[in-house]
């Protein structure tokens, strides 16, 4: 079928409030620079440390990269648009905007299912971890999580390329995302919505479970341990599960649930487009034992010597 006679898309954005606009610009902008400061940071620690020989960490990192990239796909718009008198995009731009945006996303929620199996390999089977998580596995899950991402967005975009698109062109959002844009079909999508919320959707919710499973299971076993080395690793559990939390709730509450909130839709867009990508340094740095050392090590050499 094809896009037909729209070429181009109007984003409605945030909200309509000018004086809204000009201070989540603001806002927004101060974010975009902590989330890549603060990923670069720590990609750049663990990269140029021995962290990087570990199985959690060479997952961190590539977390960390995803988030820069993830953000990257949806933050510089959204600030610029924040701005602009007309924010437009081409048919072209907004299917490119949706894959990337759902490819990274996605091989970002399989790389925290790749750290919870790593955690559980490490606490629950501890005699056995170095095999289990040797490094030709960790590239093995990575390579996973970057097939299964692809395969995930380019279903989003085949779908879309089949609809027609020829009544209004405004998508009441600050991105293209693939509900929005059914909303704007001129046909009947009921079966595609049905179709996303069975892949989006219950992928997110069924992941998501397991992860708090193994998160449970992980933590019973930990319960009945008390030495400092278990204190740590409790630690960088609980930081895990904070990430856990705070990327897959609002993801759920977007594709789960009633298609017809979009407000509020792109509330919860931002809190794993912007607000997720943006605390994941903080919770991985603040309550970790290792990297805070790595941090000191690699970063602060020179302090021991300007105070001689």
């Amino acid at each position: 079928m094809g896009h037909e006679n729209i070429t181009e898309f109007i984003l409605l954005g945030l909200f309509s409030d000018e004086d809204a606009k000009v201070t989540c610009f603001v806002v927004f902008s101060l974010c975009y620079i902590v989330i890549l400061s603060g990923n670069l940071f720590i990609l750049l620690t663990i990269r140029g440390s021995r962290l990087r020989e570990q199985p959690m960490y060479f997952f961190l990192s590539y977390l960390s990269f995803m988030d820069v990239c993830f953000t990257s796909t949806v933050a510089p718009r959204l600030i610029t648009d924040l701005l602009a008198e007309q924010n437009t995009i081409s048919y072209d731009s907004c299917l490119a905007q949706m894959f990337y945006a759902h490819f990274f996303g996605a091989t970002e929620m399989f790389i925290l299912v790749a750290m919870a199996y790593d955690r559980y390999a490490a606490i629950c089977r501890p005699l056995h971890y170095m095999v289990i998580m040797n490094r030709q596995v960790c590239y093995v899950l990575l390579m996973a999580s970057i097939l299964g991402a692809f395969l995930h967005s380019i279903l989003q975009v085949l779908i879309i390329i089949e609809l027609p698109f020829c009544g209004p062109n405004e998508i009441d959002h600050y991105l293209c995302d693939i509900f929005p844009l059914l909303k704007l079909a001129c046909t009947d999508t009921s079966l595609f919505v049905l179709v996303v919320i069975t892949t989006t959707g219950m992928i997110s919710v069924v992941t998501f479970v397991a992860l708090v499973i193994s998160y449970i299971n992980i933590l019973s076993t930990l319960r009945t341990c008390s030495s400092q080395s278990c204190h740590n690793t409790l630690s960088t559990c609980s930081s895990h599960i904070t990430v856990v939390f705070l990327f897959f709730l609002p993801l759920i509450f977007t594709y789960v649930p009633i298609v017809d909130s979009v407000s509020n839709d792109k509330v919860f867009a931002l809190f794993y487009t912007m607000f997720a990508p943006m605390f994941n340094p903080f919770i991985y740095t603040l309550r970790n034992t290792d990297m805070k050392n790595a941090i000191r090590k690699m970063w602060c050499r020179d302090t021991r010597f300007e105070g001689k």
